[in-house]
């Protein structure tokens, strides 16, 4: 639960490459011609702002995969997928890990993936959806830690962020928590998460993957 050096390092990576394109989307808004400038700004703010939604959605699709199918034996995500799966028995381990130590995974991650799109795109829209998408994976366990913690434990900036459904809260997320585990999956802002359960996409996925593979998840038992 405590961090490491490593676990610094590879926070520090992850955070420097979004902290570079949100820099380049900056740049590319005010080097902009005269002519073209507000339509390079309003176009950049559409693409943080589509890049925040669709990582709520990716976060529940993530989650959901995680919490259902894999175990601790699964090459490359059994790690993943055993601590999701073992969260539901304790769900307040989570707040006990340091800040270090719960983000560094997801950073990691976003270093080898965000650092190649550096060298082929630099277009400030580009860059306004994968700052504020990648940003959003590397601090997700941060998210989920707060959508854990009582109001009065919590700063309040990220109690207002939650009012006002920019981050997930305490309530929604607690649906989640209990058996079969098998709603409100998405931890950014939850802002997909009544979409998706209304119209039982996971459910449907899950038919799919056992029709097609014999495969069960977890949450049917």
């Amino acid at each position: 639960m405590l961090s490491t050096w490593s676990h610094r390092a590879w926070l520090a990576s992850g955070s420097t490459a979004v902290l570079l394109s949100l820099a380049k989307l900056a740049i590319g808004v005010t080097n902009s011609k005269d002519h073209n400038f507000w339509l390079v700004a309003l176009s950049s703010t559409v693409a943080c702002v589509v890049g925040f939604v669709v990582v709520d959605l990716a976060s529940g699709v993530y989650h959901w995969a995680a919490d259902n199918y894999g175990c601790a034996s699964t090459p490359i995500f059994g790690y993943q997928a055993e601590a999701f799966q073992l969260h539901h028995e304790f769900p307040m381990r989570i707040t006990r890990h340091e800040f270090v130590n719960r983000t560094h995974p997801f950073a990691c991650v976003v270093t080898f993936l965000v650092l190649p799109i550096h060298l082929f795109w630099d277009h400030p829209i580009i860059h306004g959806f994968v700052g504020f998408f990648f940003g959003c994976v590397i601090f997700t366990q941060q998210f989920h830690v707060w959508a854990h913690g009582a109001k009065n434990q919590l700063p309040p900036l990220v109690v207002a962020l939650q009012d006002l459904g920019i981050l997930v809260g305490r309530s929604q997320h607690e649906a989640h928590h209990r058996p079969p585990y098998n709603c409100n999956y998405c931890v950014i802002s939850g802002f997909w998460n009544a979409f998706l359960d209304k119209n039982k996409i996971f459910k449907a996925l899950e038919k799919l993957l056992f029709l097609k593979f014999g495969v069960k998840p977890n949450s049917w038992s």
